[in-house]
């Protein structure tokens, strides 16, 4: 495989999707994650057990979309095949979007666990030089080509794992079943309470398609792309349930829901002293460090897939040493443009509102993806559909539908409505490069408006050739 410039690139293998996988999942909520869910109970324990099945039937529908199409761009491909132009615009713009706005509220946290470790007071100029470089420093691994994004991913994922599951392996001695508090807490009804913790967790299984997203540059991406996306997403599930389980079982009731770092606090009380804080925010800097690899990477992705289709600037389409330079770019400019208004400009709420643009960004390509494998597995397109698979693959849709519709719910009435607004601000750019578009290219018109160009069947434009690979 070679690039457009010329220079070859690198595949990711099995073991480096997965990891990218799991590295995009994982961020830095983890280590916030058990004091978020302790006001509800135990039962946020079986709410993550839910949210587990619903992200894996979403990892084996993406699998089962990349085995048909195993081009970059992941959802925003599938949509764009299913039912035109501008669904699979809809789904880049949502999705890139989301990436780079999320990539900056990373970068903010990050400098929050800096402060833990160094044990150095706050500067509003030393945060935002910190929250820089926790940017800048990702996006020039990427710079350096996909081989330096696999081992970045690798070695960050693996150092965020290993103290994540010492404390859930250790933990298991130190249990005491008088620290977990009742079932359901504040006399509520066990649903009630299931789908308040739910609300909190769902999105940690952001991040799943990340296999399904970097298809063109995985080794065999009709079979490991849909590996990586399960394995990675068990990997995670085993992160989050034990390593929760671990901290209810270690840290009061009482003090745990008032706990700002429950990790440590868990760490602490096993072992006695405060080094744990240490430890724990060590591994949570690894863990965002990891988790920004991996999303910069993602940001220039589905741009990349749709500038090859017309429907983004041409730059975005160029690629270097596989990674999409000017995707990588314009994130790292657009999410340290956020990070400098949020250190700088001093309107408050303006950061929050973005993040929460980023919970109803990050599903809209996945309530996409999973419609466009309805829709293949309904009009049994033969080359789309494989033989004995439709009643378990239309289970798996109508399910990974089903999680994605519960991440909008779950999002929240303000999400929902300022996400909304954002995703249709894109359509003027959609307007802008179809329009300019030639005349004279039947092909792209069709393509606009959802329909096959005269004398093409519906499999016409996967004969193009690929730009790489």
């Amino acid at each position: 495989m070679h690039d457009t410039d010329g220079t070859p690139a690198r595949r990711f293998g099995l073991p480096t999707a997965t990891a990218l996988v799991m590295g995009n999942i994982i961020g830095g909520g983890i280590f916030l994650l058990p004091a978020s869910v302790a006001p509800f109970g135990t039962v946020s324990l079986l709410a993550f057990g839910v949210l587990t099945i619903g992200a894996i039937a979403l990892a084996l529908v993406f699998g089962r979309l990349a085995e048909r199409d195993p081009r970059t761009g992941g959802p925003y491909v599938y949509a764009r095949e299913a039912f035109g132009d501008f669904a699979g615009f809809l789904s880049a713009w949502s999705y890139w979007t989301m990436t780079w706005v999320s990539n900056a509220a990373l970068a903010v946290a990050g400098v929050g666990y800096l402060h833990v470790l160094t044990g150095g007071g706050e500067s509003k100029g030393l945060d935002l030089a910190l929250a820089l470089a926790l940017l800048w420093l990702p996006a020039l691994a990427n710079f350096a080509g996909t081989r330096w994004v696999g081992v970045v991913q690798m070695v960050s994922t693996v150092l965020k794992f290993v103290p994540l599951l010492f404390v859930a392996v250790v933990g298991v001695f130190f249990f005491d079943p008088a620290n977990l508090g009742s079932f359901t807490e504040g006399g509520g009804s066990w649903t009630g309470s299931l789908s308040a913790s739910a609300a909190i967790l769902l999105y940690s299984y952001v991040g799943v398609e990340s296999a399904a997203m970097s298809a063109g540059e995985v080794r065999d991406p009709e079979r490991n792309v849909g590996r990586a996306s399960v394995l990675g997403t068990i990997g995670a599930a085993v992160v989050y349930l034990l390593g929760t389980l671990s901290v209810f079982g270690t840290v009061a009731h009482d003090k745990l829901v008032d706990s700002t770092a429950p990790f440590s606090d868990a760490v602490d009380a096993m072992f006695g002293g405060h080094w744990g804080g240490t430890l724990i925010a060590a591994a949570a800097v690894i863990s965002i460090l990891g988790a920004l690899n991996g999303w910069t990477l993602m940001s220039a992705q589905a741009p990349y897939a749709a500038a090859k289709d017309g429907l983004f600037p041409a730059a975005f389409a160029k690629k270097r040493r596989g990674v999409p330079t000017a995707g990588v770019l314009a994130a790292a400019v657009l999410a340290s443009v956020l990070t400098i208004v949020n250190y700088t400009a001093g309107v408050g709420g303006v950061f929050e509102i973005l993040v929460l643009i980023t919970t109803f960004s990050a599903t809209v390509p996945y309530l996409l993806a999973t419609a466009a494998q309805v829709y293949f597995l309904l009009t049994g397109r033969r080359e789309k559909v494989r033989t004995g698979r439709m009643t378990r693959d239309m289970v798996l849709a109508v399910g990974g539908f089903a999680f994605s519709f519960w991440l909008v719910a779950g999002a929240g009435y303000a999400a929902v409505y300022q996400g909304v607004l954002f995703l249709f601000a894109g359509i003027l750019v959609y307007v802008w490069m179809v329009a300019r578009r030639p005349a004279a290219d039947p092909e792209a018109s069709a393509a606009a408006t959802g329909a096959a160009p005269a004398g093409a069947g519906p499999r016409a434009e996967a004969a193009e050739p690929e730009l790489v690979g």
